[in-house]
């Protein structure tokens, strides 16, 4: 194959089979990560932190849910590294047997009153690998199906990788729920809770499969027909050009996802918390609701990226930042009720304007950075918003909330971060439907030519 001709993308029925690994090894690397979260704002606290009060005790188990956001960027960065030099799939594959085993080594540890303040420090220990693990795994999953996805289909077939995401997170409700239905609270307490967790290792399984079975991108196969020709190709220290040449870019990716990333997890794991302390709902009640509202997003979510493909990705995701603002007010109004129906009508509303977001978010980045150092710069400005923001969400949010004793503080959070993600897009360069397979040397040559 002459380095100028592009392998093709892969045919729909092989789509189909790629898109059905891909989902599944996301829905299972995040299933892993946000049982902990779920687990956080149910036991944590009074299993690994007994001596602080019941606020207390609830922010420390959050904070050690923040810890894992800490190592994401690392786990970007790394995977980013790895991924533009030697492929899409070695780092994908390493993330799901981290995350695995860290998910499982949860599940067996120790509580405080068994081994002290050893219990806590390895909690922290294992959620940092969780970190490591997710963060190494966003990039591979999503670049695995935009490059090898037709053009006109990118904003689709990208927005599947969201849907493992969100499949992840309502299973492992679903299982909670499940949980805290048939078991009574003590047996919950004392060993039911660790059974999620145990199921950590069936990742390393489809880890197994993935290394096996898939091939890697078309795009990266193109990178390395270009280096084999030495033609300009896979670079040998793609981290360092892509913070070099598009740390801009960088910073316009990380700033998109803020308030998405927030959002999503205000929504998933804070408001579990504000449903019982402050709305008056039961655990099982609040779950269920968080569970029903978030599994629409199997719908919206690749409605709204097959949206982009017709439409663009950057004006859908400008309508989708200044519609999180506007709801900021009505999302805790709605829920602070107690009410099923207008919990639900709340957490349904607050799902569907993150999907217009997160839907066609795989796509927009991947088309904001060329192939050389498209893992790298993609996976950083992913991973850095996830610290800032995901992360401390749920932290800041019950702070805020013990501080004010009001919703509206957690409010005007969201609008801060909706106004940040809205001047981030607003810089950023339509790249709608961009050629994937150009390179940073190309693309300057193109800038040049057109200068």
């Amino acid at each position: 194959m002459s380095v100028n001709q592009h392998p093709p993308s892969a045919q729909p029925k092989r789509m189909g089979r790629l898109a059905s690994a891909a989902v599944l090894a996301t829905a299972l690397e995040w299933f892993d990560f946000m049982i902990y979260s779920t687990a956080a704002a149910l036991v944590f606290g009074e299993l690994f932190f007994p001596s602080f009060s019941g606020v207390a005790g609830t922010l420390a188990s959050f904070a050690t849910f923040a810890v894992g956001f800490l190592a994401r960027p690392l786990g970007g960065v790394v995977a980013g590294h790895l991924g533009d030099r030697f492929g899409r799939k070695p780092p994908l594959v390493g993330a799901m047997v981290v995350m695995g085993v860290a998910t499982f080594g949860i599940g067996v540890l120790p509580t405080y009153e068994a081994i002290g303040v050893w219990a806590p420090v390895l909690l922290v220990v294992l959620r940092l690998v969780q970190g490591l693990g997710v963060g190494a795994q966003w990039g591979g999953a999503a670049l695995l199906l935009t490059e090898h996805a037709p053009v006109e289909r990118r904003g689709y077939y990208g927005s599947l990788i969201q849907t493992g995401s969100i499949i992840g997170a309502v299973v492992g409700n679903a299982l909670f729920l499940v949980l805290t239905s048939a078991m009574s609270d003590g047996a919950f307490t004392d060993w039911g809770w660790r059974v999620p967790f145990l199921t950590g290792l069936v990742l390393v399984a489809i880890g197994i499969y993935v290394q096996l079975k898939i091939e890697d991108t078309p795009v990266f196969r193109s990178l390395r027909a270009q280096s084999a020709a030495k033609a300009a190709g896979v670079r040998k220290a793609p981290l360092r050009e892509a913070i070099r040449l598009y740390w801009r870019q960088i910073l316009q990716a990380a700033g998109a996802f803020f308030v998405v990333n927030a959002t999503f997890y205000i929504l998933i794991s804070g408001m579990l918390d504000y449903g019982t302390q402050h709305a008056g709902m039961s655990k099982t009640t609040i779950l269920l609701c968080v569970m029903a509202a978030g599994a629409t997003q199997l719908v919206t979510i690749p409605l709204f990226g097959a949206l982009s493909d017709r439409r663009g990705r950057r004006k859908q995701y400008l309508v989708g930042a200044l519609l999180m603002a506007v709801f900021a007010f009505p999302l805790f109004a709605l829920v602070g009720t107690g009410s099923v129906p207008l919990v639900l009508l709340g957490l349904i509303g607050g799902f569907t304007i993150h999907a217009v977001m997160y839907g066609p978010q795989a796509a927009l980045f991947a088309e904001m950075f060329p192939a050389d150092v498209r893992y790298s710069g993609a996976s950083l400005g992913f991973q850095l918003a996830s610290v800032l923001a995901g992360g401390l969400a749920p932290f800041v949010m019950t702070a805020l909330l013990a501080a004010t004793g009001s919703a509206w503080s957690v409010s005007l959070y969201i609008v801060a971060m909706s106004v940040l993600t809205f001047v981030a897009v607003f810089t950023i360069r339509e790249s709608f439907r961009r050629d994937l397979h150009e390179t940073s040397q190309q693309a300057a040559e193109k800038a040049a030519a057109l200068s």
